[in-house]
């Protein structure tokens, strides 16, 4: 697929410390696997520690490298209004200081154990992560849980980094038309839910934010209940057992903030936007409220639905040469310069079926979202074939597999599925569950949830650009990540 499903489901001191895991005396294999809660058939062992951090271990021996990973259930849809964005703020202030770490050193220590480091914010989690040697693990689970219990920096360095992430938010939603599009198509889909607002914040939020905003956000939410440690690579689990209790376990247990369910109420009618930004091109973005996939095991029959609905987007737009591709940019009379799907089946907040396209010339908004949803409506009509499915399934399979040769995926990957509360093995049970889907469940879902009382419509319309103003326009990110 164009989009590499692992399906669930985002992405290294000056000295050492005094002993690292391949010094340590570790405790016998067996005690650590009598500890674990959870075992995958590749592996995975997945652990409580005493306050109640998780912690979740993939050995991989192919390598003398590590990756290591801290993922937290909170993200942007756990703000309150006033204050969108301190999610992805605090995301960037973690690599501001502690009380025993400078700002600025986290970085240059890791990168002196020969590691890269980074971070990442979503709607639904924020995750922090060290790609290193092997046997500088312990060095990074120490450097990473200190920062975790101890954020310290001056306001004086809020004040600097604010106006980073104001920038941020220019150059990657304000002065990106279709980023920005999005970002109005999100706020007119959802009303209740927390995901109408953008991981980045709005403006206004981020002018009026303060140090304590941020500071009450990290006492709140860092708490060793709300997180889970992944690690990968040439590790013992045991081994990494003994040092995350070391490290991670003294970390005293707090009580989570009760969250609120937010409900989103239904639709009951199309909604459509017109957005006016300096562009070259209109664009149009179909959004459809759709049901989920929760769980894996004891589904419903929305779960399952929310399969079909992935089966669907790749049989639109998963492959070259796939339906949208041929039927709306290719022949003399094509609409679209180009057109895609993404249904975001997973999430801890509502689902979303995405459809987008840009005219060609000559053509309009109009004659594209129509073209769209004749693709989807020809479906329903007519179904898909065996052949098809066949294709998509393969691909994905193959996709799956590949991922297993980066730690960082199989990172990613155990630390998503701990997040929206998925078997660790999440990915191989994703796999079987899509090979079953059929044509008549795909026909099926493409018949109930594309109507329009399900459906906002987002529309850019061109307006002249200032000279020497010309910008690239990379993709939306629809699903609202942010990277530090």
């Amino acid at each position: 697929m164009k989009r590499a499903i692992t399906l669930v489901g985002l992405l290294a001191c000056l000295h050492a410390w005094a002993q690292n895991p391949a010094h340590e005396s570790p405790p016998a294999a067996s005690a650590a696997a009598a500890h674990a809660q959870a075992t995958t058939a590749s592996g995975a062992q997945q652990f409580t520690l005493k306050n109640g951090m998780q912690l979740i271990v993939q050995p991989d021996r192919r390598a003398p490298t590590a990756v290591h990973m801290v993922w937290l259930r909170v993200g942007a849809m756990d703000e309150v209004d006033g204050t969108s964005g301190v999610a992805h703020v605090l995301e960037h202030m973690m690599f501001k200081g502690s009380k025993a770490v400078p700002p600025g050193e986290f970085s240059r220590r890791v990168a002196a154990l020969g590691g890269q480091e980074n971070a990442f914010t979503s709607r639904d989690y924020t995750g922090y992560y060290q790609q290193i040697p092997a046997d500088r693990l312990a060095d990074v689970m120490r450097l990473e849980s200190d920062r975790f219990a101890h954020n310290q920096w001056p306001d004086a360095e809020f004040t600097k980094e604010i106006e980073v992430v104001k920038e941020e938010r220019r150059m990657r939603t304000e002065d990106q038309p279709r980023a920005a599009l999005i970002e109005q198509l999100f706020a007119s889909t959802f009303i209740a839910s927390p995901y109408r607002r953008p991981v980045v914040g709005w403006m206004s939020d981020l002018d009026s934010m303060t140090p304590e905003d941020v500071r009450r956000f990290h006492r709140d939410w860092y708490v060793p209940g709300n997180a889970a440690v992944v690690v990968a690579g040439d590790v013992d689990p045991a081994q990494v057992l003994a040092l995350a209790e070391k490290t991670y376990g003294t970390i005293p247990a707090r009580a989570l903030p009760a969250r609120k369910p937010r409900t989103e109420p239904a639709q009951q009618g199309l909604r459509r936007i017109a957005f006016k930004a300096p562009a070259e091109q209109a664009y149009v973005a179909l959004a459809f409220r759709v049901p989920g996939v929760t769980r894996l095991e004891d589904m419903t029959d929305a779960d399952r639905d929310g399969l079909a609905l992935l089966v669907l987007s790749a049989v639109l737009s998963g492959y070259d040469g796939a339906r949208l591709e041929r039927a709306l940019t290719q022949g003399a009379d094509r609409v679209a310069d180009g057109a895609d799907s993404q249904a975001s089946i997973l999430g801890r907040g509502p689902a979303l079926f995405l459809m987008t396209g840009v005219p060609a010339a000559g053509k309009t908004s109009a004659q594209v979202e129509e073209a769209l949803r004749a693709e989807v409506a020809r479906v329903a009509r007519e179904g898909v074939s065996e052949a098809e499915l066949s294709r998509v399934k393969t691909q994905w399979a193959a996709s799956t597999i590949y991922a297993r040769d980066s730690l960082y995926s199989q990172a990613s990957d155990l630390g998503s599925n701990w997040v929206q509360g998925l078997p660790l093995d999440a990915d191989e049970r994703m796999l079987k569950l899509l090979r079953a889907v059929t044509p008549q469940q795909v026909q099926s879902v493409a018949a109930r949830y594309f109507g329009d009382d399900q459906l906002t419509v987002a529309t850019l319309l061109p307006q002249p650009v200032a000279a020497g103003a010309k910008r690239a326009a990379p993709a939306p990110d629809a699903a609202g990540g942010r990277v530090h």
